[in-house]
């Protein structure tokens, strides 16, 4: 149930919107809900408003609806960039719980989603998404990631809400600091993924959204 004060800070939704929110009572039911959603290959970036009315949503969509739900559940609305190579960036939607990281995310690919809440540091978190980041010839992508980003910083821009196309925060993504997780060294030595996990992680892909790597 949502009070009253919760309602006036988030003015800008619909009740119905409110309401949909709030069917959510824990982080996993927020993911559920974007596994079961269509993948979106179209360019552009929706709002969660748009998620909800829309029924799909591409990567970053994802995140954004995961933070905007986790915040309506009394998390803050964090966000975290993952830069990979010769591949797709990732974002997901981070969460504390007992101080430790769990992580919310909408992906084309089967492993690139929730974890549990059971990281003690951002980057253990980010690790564990490490042997799964992988483009369809086996390369090992992910490279360096963002630290947590609040989007309350656009509330004025109504994030949750507009129908703005909301590229201005990739742009925002873009511009930060990011944390290298590997050496020159590191980088020259990682073997590639066997043929079996390619095939799981792209086993239900949209084709049209699915990155073409460069064999090198």
């Amino acid at each position: 149930m949502y009070s009253r004060k919760r309602v006036e800070v988030y003015l800008s939704l619909t009740k119905k919107e409110i309401n949909f929110f709030g069917q959510f009572k824990k982080p996993y039911d927020i993911q559920i809900f974007l596994n079961e959603i269509p993948y979106d290959a179209k360019p552009g970036t929706s709002s969660p408003s748009g998620v909800i009315r829309e029924r799909k949503a591409n990567c970053f969509e994802g995140a954004l609806f995961g933070a905007a739900a986790l915040r309506m559940l009394g998390h803050k609305p964090l966000i975290v960039d993952m830069i990979a190579d010769n591949d797709d960036d990732h974002v997901v939607a981070v969460f504390k719980y007992d101080n430790f990281y769990g992580a919310i995310a909408k992906s084309n690919t089967t492993i690139l989603r929730f974890r549990e809440p059971v990281y003690r540091t951002l980057r253990e978190l980010v690790m564990s998404y490490f042997d799964f980041y992988i483009n369809t010839i086996g390369e090992k992508t992910l490279r360096s990631y963002s630290n947590p980003v609040d989007l309350s910083r656009f509330d004025n821009r109504n994030w949750m809400t507009t129908e703005e196309n909301l590229d201005f925060i990739g742009d925002y993504l873009s511009g930060i600091r990011h944390n290298k997780i590997l050496t020159a060294r590191q980088i020259r030595s990682l073997s590639r993924a066997d043929a079996g996990l390619v095939k799981l992680c792209f086993s239900n892909a949209v084709e049209e959204g699915v990155y073409k790597p460069e064999e090198k």
